[in-house]
């Protein structure tokens, strides 16, 4: 089976899974069943997934751990590349993979390309009157609520990005301006799910919104279970 063909089947057993959910949900939510059924397949999905979010928090705990022998390691390595060889060799001494972290990341990549494909063909079903095809034109008090959630998330998203990042000193070599970089540019990275769910049918913006809640809550467990690192000295 070719890739496309094995897209098509997976976007069609995703789609089969949640027009199932919907007719046993239909009893109980009537014609708010399509929506219920994507909001728990997106959580069914997503706790899937926790494993993966375990591997990921246990990663960033490790690399809190080692952040004196890092830092050690930049005092003693002016060469970038030196600097970086070491790092990896510490971090892979210690059972951190380089690709760990990205692991939740990438897997979901794919999910949301399945689940954006359903979401132009959604199951029959509506929110307050709203189809679960309509754009925000269409339906703009049920697009207003879950704009105003998905931009409360991307407001608290991006305040933790922005505490957890380190501050840098003047002169500090290429991986630290590089690392500073990246935290500068996580804090506007939740935005774009505010401009997606606006552009999105309604049932993609309700898998969306869904979704960035769940990671929101993940995102909870790790402030709790991994300490912030320190500020680099000057």
């Amino acid at each position: 089976m070719s890739v496309t063909g094995l897209f098509h089947a997976v976007v069609n057993a995703a789609h089969t899974g949640i027009t199932g959910l919907a007719h046993h949900l239909d009893p109980l939510a009537g014609s708010l069943a399509a929506a219920v059924a994507i909001v728990v397949f997106t959580l069914l999905v997503r706790a899937a997934l926790t494993p993966l979010t375990y591997l990921q928090i246990r990663t960033e705990r490790r690399r809190a751990a080692l952040a004196p022998e890092i830092e050690k390691l930049r005092k003693k390595h002016k060469d970038p590349m030196q600097l970086a060889t070491a790092t990896l060799a510490l971090q892979r001494e210690h059972g951190i993979g380089p690709f760990a972290g990205l692991l939740p990341a990438l897997v979901q990549a794919p999910f949301f390309m399945v689940m954006y494909r359903v979401a132009l063909n959604p199951p029959s079903g509506a929110i307050a009157g709203v189809p679960l095809t309509a754009h925000l034109s269409a339906g703009l008090p049920v697009f207003a609520v879950l704009l105003a959630l998905s931009a409360g998330i991307a407001w608290w998203s991006s305040r933790r990005a922005a505490a957890l990042a380190v501050p840098v000193a003047p002169g500090a070599d290429p991986n630290q301006q590089a690392a500073a970089l990246t935290a500068r540019m996580l804090k506007y990275l939740p935005w774009l799910s505010v401009l997606a769910v606006a552009w999105l049918p309604l049932a993609g913006a309700l898998y969306l919104v869904t979704s960035s809640a769940w990671t929101a809550a993940e995102q909870l467990v790790r402030r709790r279970l991994v300490p912030t690192p320190a500020p680099v000295p000057a």
